[in-house]
């Protein structure tokens, strides 16, 4: 009794650190649109830089729309979509996330912090970065494009790279021909730049493998797929100074499924032995077996 209570008490905990660093993360990426990309017209990557070109487009029109409400828009099918293909709790605190963006991106003013070009795109780069990636690390995403990589992750066998890369290089030929190339050029500095940062902090795309040691197979087994769509070799083994006869789960997962993963080895079995290892390809079928 007193287990099942810590574990309530401890799932609530993990609640309320992923509500409050996509909080945190929210109000990061809305700093560095509000304070530096949006006043020197660089443009952020996925559909945050879409919003954007279409507000600046608005501006002046019968009708103008914030960057903050595009957002929101825009990332209504994608929830919908993220609810039936990806998983409801991975949906909900993303689209808890873009709300948190769309509120502080209406309350923090706009403001000229530098005239310098430059350094606006370069320092809204990374913090928009640190936000998305403080906002991954801890199980969910900013919406939009990230929603859309998970669930052609579990769709397709291939690389998803390649969609980012089209809609990043639209968004950049699009500020290129309404406001100039060297637009284009500032906010091509600025996707590098957030890029490389979130790629320190937490890479979004990567596939990983875990090998799980554990006497509780069948239950980490139960518990993986209530939570993910994803295929589970399970090997017979046996501890070398223990001599007790174990198995050991195989998982290939996506990075953004890792905090799952934590959650439910914390939950099932918190003695697992596990290693992580990073997965260089993949052949064959991906999403189960």
């Amino acid at each position: 009794m007193i287990k099942e209570r810590f574990r309530i008490s401890e799932l609530g905990i993990n609640e309320m650190k992923t509500i409050f660093f996509i909080i945190v993360g929210a109000i990061l990426n809305a700093i560095s649109l509000n304070m530096f990309l949006i006043p020197a017209k660089v443009y952020a990557s996925g559909f945050t830089g879409v919003s954007q070109l279409i507000s600046s487009l608005l501006e002046n029109s019968a009708f103008p729309i914030s960057t903050g409400i595009l957002y929101l828009i825009f990332n209504i099918p994608v929830t919908i979509l993220g609810w039936m293909k990806v998983g409801k709790s991975f949906t909900i605190y993303s689209f808890l996330s873009v709300i948190m963006i769309t509120f502080f991106l209406e309350i923090i003013p706009i403001t000229v912090v530098s005239t310098d070009i430059l350094l606006n795109a370069v320092f809204g780069g990374v913090i928009a970065a640190l936000g998305v990636g403080v906002t991954l690390k801890y199980g969910a995403s900013t919406g939009g494009l990230d929603i859309i990589a998970m669930v052609l992750s579990r769709m397709k066998n291939k690389p998803i790279g390649g969609y980012f890369f089209i809609l990043n290089g639209l968004i950049i030929m699009a500020a290129g021909f309404l406001f100039g190339w060297e637009k284009a050029l500032y906010t091509l500095v600025a996707l590098y730049v957030s890029s490389r940062v979130i790629d320190a902090v937490h890479t979004r795309h990567e596939k990983l493998t875990a090998m799980i040691v554990t006497k509780k197979g069948k239950e980490i087994q139960e518990a993986i797929h209530g939570r993910m769509v994803r295929g589970i070799t399970i090997i017979p083994a046996k501890g070398a100074f223990s001599n007790h006869d174990k198995e050991m789960l195989m998982i290939v997962i996506t990075r953004y499924e890792l905090y799952d993963l934590e959650l439910v080895l914390k939950e099932v079995d918190p003695n697992a032995f596990t290693n992580i290892i990073h997965t260089q390809g993949i052949y064959g079928f991906f999403r189960n077996d």
